[in-house]
């Protein structure tokens, strides 16, 4: 049996064209990679991007469970991470000093899935799903508890 985070050239292929197809311009994306250079994809379309320090990133990927948890790059010589979150995660998160959403057309200059370029790695790769953190998921495990816990009226 495979290690769990074990991924096959068929997951890394799906990740990066679920990623390059993000962009409006996928042909640049995928040569950008083949070039080994950073692609640049404007968030807005199908996610913005939640960007938070490089530490706090690295906690909070360990506290959120992997159904609730989407694509983060990290550049470790920024001391940044970078979340893939849905498009109405601004007002989710507005409240958490932490995080910076950052506005359509933002653009995120990324590595393919499965290799780091300029020192920029996914530590949580696209898989091709679309799957995107979930704000309240983030915003839990960045806040003083550190843990995702579903809301009051779920619970009962």
């Amino acid at each position: 049996m495979a290690h769990p985070r074990t991924r096959s050239t068929t997951a890394y292929e799906a990740g990066d064209a679920w990623l390059a197809d993000c962009s409006a311009y996928p042909t640049d994306v995928r040569a950008a990679w083949r070039q080994e250079t950073l692609a640049s994809i404007a968030s807005g379309e199908h996610w913005l991007v939640a960007e938070t320090a490089l530490l706090p990133t690295m906690h909070a990927l360990k506290r959120i469970k992997a159904e609730h948890q989407g694509p983060v790059l990290v550049d470790p010589d920024l001391d940044r991470g970078y979340w893939l979150v849905p498009l109405n995660a601004d007002a989710e998160l507005a409240d958490i000093r932490q995080v910076t959403v950052h506005p359509p057309r933002w653009r995120l200059r990324c590595p393919p899935t499965r290799a780091p370029i300029d020192g920029r790695i996914w530590m949580s790769q696209p898989d091709g799903s679309g799957l995107l953190t979930d704000p309240a998921a983030l915003a839990a495990a960045l806040g003083p508890g550190g843990a995702y816990r579903l809301p009051s009226e779920v619970s009962r």
